[in-house]
């Protein structure tokens, strides 16, 4: 019997840890902040909680700390409360950081660090200097006042292997997108939703949902009292038209005790609203410091949840469970740390880290897996603080306190913010792998709405279209959003090649190959793409306008070959551009022909 509770204390204790960690990072005014700590005497540091590192930088950090550097570092504090002293690891980054070192100590032993990022030439001030001796010391005392040094977690004697175990990949693979709701983590989710509430909360309809910062979604993992036309596990909601976006946008919780005023706003309210439900509360968790997911609950009693936060404190019990569930390596739900690869080791040099040469060619896997970290850096460092911010802009021209001057800025503020999001997303959406929505469509259909959205700069340029189409042209299978911004992409790049008056042909014709194929042609009689030119334009990050990302053509082509087709480009002085697509061809319709009777 105690066999079994043991994992039980085990989960309680981290969870204990990460609250305590995180409570103090979230205090920390700094760009970047870590926490890492050792599970047994003299054993290596393990992260615990971390912002603002990218999972390579915590990595090459913690392998360049000593034990006996953190100990000189705590010699030469004393124990008079004044931090006199503090590491400095240069780190070989674009913006020059350096990582400040402050060890945590206790009972005479080093048990940990808490590492921060500033610029290199910057120096602490003395402000700063008393408020971080102070969260150093809030850290010790909140693990006594928990009962943590000596256990599994902090300093214990045996060695007990506790380091949050991330999802398996296979070594030199990316990871793709899948489902993370299965069956025992919907009848786990079940069960912790069907539990008490501290504090008497009661509700009709529940449900908890994971946050994937690459992909921008909440997946659904579990519920309980939902309908068959409710939300459903493995359903994904969206951060700009969901509750749970809002509260994972802003970082707080969310609570309506009028579901009209709100269901044609949020998608994930809609069913909620037509079933009579009242009130409703949304709250996110938080794993390592950063946001997990969220617990939706609604009540058909009117103003069931306090619209001061109060009823979030009582929802503890709900996500420390959570917590405990997403921190359990068998359910596979850590979404936020997946390393593809095993890094290179940086060689250390006295107090620098630098990164070794990169020699030989980079096998095709190995720049899929750096891709992938790259993006779940941008996804989770960058992408998260940005929409924060614009939901804090969002908020501030909402209420409408401001005069007009003010308003007017904040408002140009948000625009830029939503264009830096809008390029970051591109980049982002690039590095996923593509998942094809086929559905029978026409080739016609697709090419008319891709002309409709360069309508306005067509009749402006007085460019003339040709297209040759033909008729009795069988139905495609093919992904039509995607499909639809390939010819989109085309089509604008020809414009702003072509003066005006130009012309613009698009042929569509079934080759009579021994393989018979779609072959769509486009071809533009504007300024030619320079020779040098015609073997990168799909190249990703390639381009020569001022201005943009240099993954359209590059999305282009990858949308083109997951569909099994090819692409190709030829330009010629006095004869312009001409993309050439050539498709798997569409299977022919088979007449309907009845049965005869025997």
């Amino acid at each position: 019997m105690s066999n079994r509770l043991e994992p039980t204390l085990a989960a309680k204790q981290q969870s204990t840890l990460q609250k305590i960690l995180t409570s103090v990072v979230n205090e920390v005014g700094m760009e970047a902040v870590l926490v890492a700590i050792m599970t047994h005497d003299g054993g290596p540091l393990v992260e615990q909680v971390s912002r603002g590192f990218s999972p390579r930088e915590v990595r090459a950090i913690l392998r360049a700390l000593s034990m006996e550097d953190l100990k000189s570092v705590a010699v030469r504090n004393g124990g008079g409360g004044e931090l006199e002293s503090v590491l400095r690891v240069r780190m070989v980054t674009p913006g020059s950081k350096v990582a400040l070192v402050l060890p945590l100590k206790f009972g005479g032993r080093v048990y940990g660090t808490l590492v921060l990022a500033r610029r290199e030439n910057s120096a602490l001030t003395k402000r700063e200097k008393t408020t971080l001796s102070t969260n150093v010391s809030h850290i010790s005392t909140e693990l006594k006042k928990a009962g943590l040094f000596g256990s599994s977690l902090i300093l214990s004697k045996p060695f007990v292997g506790n380091e949050p175990v991330s999802l398996a990949v296979e070594e030199g693979h990316a990871t793709v997108a899948r489902t993370y709701s299965t069956a025992e983590v919907q009848e786990r989710i079940g069960s912790i939703l069907t539990e008490d509430v501290d504090g008497g909360l009661s509700f009709d309809r529940g449900w908890v949902s994971i946050y994937d910062p690459l992909a921008a979604t909440l997946e659904v993992l579990g519920v309980f009292g939902t309908q068959k036309r409710d939300v459903t596990p493995g359903q994904l909601l969206s951060l700009d038209d969901s509750a749970s976006g809002w509260s994972v946008r802003h970082r707080k919780p969310r609570c309506d005790n009028n579901l009209a005023s709100t269901q044609g706003r949020f998608h994930d309210y809609k069913q909620l609203y037509r079933d009579r439900f009242a009130s409703t509360i949304v709250v996110p968790f938080y794993v390592r410091g950063r946001v997990a997911g969220t617990v939706t609950l609604a009540s058909k009693t009117p103003n069931n949840f306090d619209q001061t936060g109060s009823d979030s404190k009582s929802l503890d019990a709900i996500t420390t469970k959570l917590v405990e569930l997403f921190e359990d390596p068998s359910c596979h739900l850590s979404v936020m740390d997946v390393a593809p690869v095993q890094p290179e080791k940086p060689v250390l040099k006295g107090q620098v880290i630098v990164a070794p040469p990169e020699g030989g060619d980079v096998r095709k896997e190995e720049r899929r897996a750096a891709l992938h970290e790259v993006s779940s850096f941008l996804a989770t460092e960058i992408r998260e603080p940005i929409g924060f911010i614009r939901a804090q802009l969002e908020e501030i021209t909402t209420d409408a306190d401001l005069d007009f001057d003010s308003q007017t800025r904040v408002e140009s503020a948000m625009r830029d913010m939503i264009r830096i999001e809008t390029v970051l997303n591109e980049i982002l959406d690039f590095a996923k792998p593509l998942e094809l929505d086929r559905k029978m469509c026409r080739v016609q259909d697709l090419l008319d709405k891709a002309f409709s959205l360069v309508s306005t700069d067509i009749r402006v340029n007085r460019i003339e279209v040709i297209k040759k189409v033909p008729a009795r042209l069988a139905q495609v299978r093919w992904d039509e959003v995607k499909m639809q911004h390939v010819f989109l992409c085309i089509f604008k790049n020809a414009i702003e090649a072509m003066s005006p008056g130009g012309h613009l042909r698009v042929e569509v014709m079934l080759t009579r190959a021994r393989k018979p194929e779609l072959q769509i042609i486009i071809a533009n009689d504007g300024v030619p793409i320079p020779a040098e030119f015609v073997d990168k334009v799909f190249e990703p990050y390639f381009t020569t306008k001022r201005s943009g990302t240099g993954l359209g053509l590059a999305t282009v082509k990858k949308v083109v070959e997951e569909h099994q087709g090819q692409i190709s480009i030829a330009s010629e002085p006095d004869k312009g551009t001409t993309v050439t697509i050539l498709m798997p061809a569409p299977r022919p319709r088979t007449p309907y022909r009845p049965r005869r009777p025997v």
